[in-house]
């Protein structure tokens, strides 16, 4: 499985493999700039979410209170 995850992220452009001709054979994967980028959108995505958590939660909670009606109809 974790081949073939490997190969799919090569095949997209996130990685570079480059295979060692030693034995037992070695293989190494690096990141290629495009991964890096989406890397640091989803850190930035990730960074936002956790400031707005709270936020995000009480507006879902204030929705839920006002909406009930329509759950019980």
């Amino acid at each position: 499985m974790l081949t073939l995850t490997l190969r799919k992220l090569e095949r997209d452009g996130l990685l570079v493999r480059t295979v060692y001709p030693t034995v037992p054979p070695k293989v190494e994967y690096a990141l290629t700039d495009m991964a890096r980028e989406l890397h640091e959108s989803l850190a930035t995505l990730t960074g936002w979410a956790e400031r707005h958590r709270t936020s995000i939660t009480a507006a879902r909670i204030a929705y839920d209170n006002e909406h009930s009606h329509l759950a019980a109809g």
